[in-house]
This record gives C-alpha cells, sequence and structure tokens, in this order.
C-alpha cells in the first residue's frame, strides 16, 4: 500500500519537466497535492497584497469590499482552468485569453507582474517544505517554473528570468525592497481575511482570526499591520499541518482528481462561460 502511495513520484519522476511541465504540474494540483496547492497559492496571492502598488491597485477595483468572494472564484477558475487543461489547450488558451483582457484594463508595473508570477511557483514549494505529506521531487518544482515561465511569457511580461534560481532570486530581492506597510495592503488583506473567516460558522470566526494570523510570516503581518501571533499558538498551527501530513502520507493515490474547478463554486451555483468570468465590463478603473 505504502509502495503504491508513491505511484504518481515515480511517474513524475520519468516525465522532463521542460517538455512535460503541463502534464506534471496537473498531477502535482489534480492528484498529489490538492489542498497543500489550493492553500498555497491563496497565501501567494497575499504576498502580493503586502505591496502597495499592488494592493492600491486591487484596492481601487472595489471587488474586494463589495465581492471578495466572486474575486476569489474568478481568480480560482481562471487558474484552475489552465492548470487543469493546459495553457495549450481549448479552455487554458480561453483563461489565458480572458485574464489577459481583464488585466488589459489596467496600466500595471512589469515588475509587479513579474513578482505575482514568481509567489505562484515559489510559494507553493515554500509551503511544501514545511507541510507536505512528501516533499516535491526536482522535477515538480522545475515544472513549477516551466509552467508559470510559459504562462508569463503568454501575458507579455517582460525579463522573466531564465533559470529556477534567477526567478528565485528576483522573487526574494523585490520582496526585500517591496514591503512595507500602508492603508490599501491593510484594507486588501483584511477583506481578504474576513474573506477566509466567512468560510466558517461565525461562532467559530474569533478564534480563527489568530490562527490565520500565524500561517503568516513577520514581513507579511508588518506589511498589513496585522498583531503577531503568540509563539505558542504560531507552534500549534505548524504542528496542526505537519500532523494532517502525516496522515495525509497514509492514504492511498487519488484515483480521481480534485481542482479547484472540480467542486461547485460558490459566485457561479449553475456553472460558468470562461469568457463570463470577472467582473463587469463598466468596473472601476
Amino acid at each position: 500500500m505504502l509502495l503504491n502511495r508513491y505511484k504518481n513520484l515515480h511517474l513524475i519522476q520519468q516525465l522532463d519537466p521542460v517538455q512535460d511541465h503541463c502534464r506534471i504540474y496537473h498531477l502535482m494540483n489534480g492528484y498529489e497535492f490538492p489542498w497543500d496547492m489550493t492553500r498555497s497559492l491563496e497565501v501567494a496571492l497575499m504576498r502580493t497584497y503586502c505591496v502597495p502598488s499592488i494592493s492600491k491597485l486591487l484596492n481601487q477595483t472595489g471587488e474586494f469590499t463589495h465581492c471578495p468572494q466572486k474575486r476569489y472564484d474568478d481568480t480560482s477558475i481562471i487558474v484552475g482552468e489552465m492548470i487543469k487543461w493546459g495553457y495549450d489547450s481549448d479552455r487554458g488558451k480561453e483563461a489565458l485569453q480572458r485574464m489577459n483582457a481583464l488585466h488589459g484594463r489596467f496600466k500595471i508595473d512589469n515588475g509587479d507582474f513579474l513578482y505575482v508570477l514568481s509567489t505562484f511557483v515559489f510559494e507553493p514549494i515554500r509551503w511544501n517544505v514545511h507541510f507536505g505529506w512528501r516533499l516535491m521531487c526536482e522535477q515538480e518544482k522545475l515544472a513549477s517554473f516551466y509552467f508559470w515561465r510559459e504562462v508569463g511569457k503568454q501575458m507579455q511580461i517582460q525579463n522573466i528570468p531564465e533559470t529556477y534560481e534567477e526567478f528565485e532570486r528576483y522573487n526574494l530581492d523585490y520582496e526585500r525592497q517591496n514591503f512595507r506597510y500602508s492603508d490599501t495592503n491593510r484594507r486588501v488583506g483584511e477583506a481578504t481575511r474576513d474573506l477566509f473567516l466567512s468560510w466558517f460558522p461565525s461562532w467559530m470566526r474569533s478564534s480563527i482570526k489568530p490562527g490565520i494570523y500565524a500561517l503568516l510570516d513577520e514581513p507579511m503581518l508588518d506589511a498589513f499591520g496585522f498583531p503577531y501571533p503568540s509563539p505558542l499558538l504560531r507552534s500549534a498551527m505548524v504542528s496542526l499541518l505537519k500532523i494532517r501530513a502525516k496522515l495525509i502520507r497514509l492514504f492511498p493515490p487519488r484515483n480521481q482528481p480534485n481542482f479547484y474547478i472540480d467542486s461547485p463554486i460558490p459566485s457561479y451555483p449553475t456553472g460558468y462561460e470562461i469568457a463570463n468570468v470577472g467582473p463587469a465590463e463598466n468596473v472601476k478603473q
């Protein structure tokens, strides 16, 4: 049983991270780490809100205050379509086209675009080091880089580093230079935090809020102006996630995928058309 648990890993290790990155990334997200990839990409997006130039633009749209669940679902659908079907599939191309149309309404700095792209590569890898039921192999790390690098090219993002190592350096240098507190960081951060809390019964939310802070590192807490959690709470959250990882390791491998778009989506209870995902055309700019 335990040997069978690693059958997808053995398959992935036989694939080429350059030529087969869509296949590898599909397996990672749908079969190997579906819950972890979703949570880590949520953290990745929250990291981008720690940059005042990014949070200012997001705050101006009004989506985070007026319809945060729909904003979350729209992003998850577009990303999920590319991950499940591949960015070069018909549905993946349509999702990319829709994303480019939505972004095209705004003047976005290339450096900010590049940083957001980098978080999609490296935040899941960092989460996996701490909380994964197994460590990602080298093919998975490189496939993540090549997947998002190709997506970035089709988004017309300029100066994407040629190697994994160069892109990681960019990610770390950018954060050191650009993470700082702003009121728009706090507004977007609070709206996102409150969205996460809304997924739980109201009587649980006051207890869960400090747990969210415990999953954010100090640079993020400072950039949002959030309070520091107690060391005991942070340790408890880490322990809980590590226990979860050990339990998941005992499960058999998935036979059916578990992508975000495979489950009912709150903002689209009757389904969606990719071309209609996103805010109305007259969104405030």
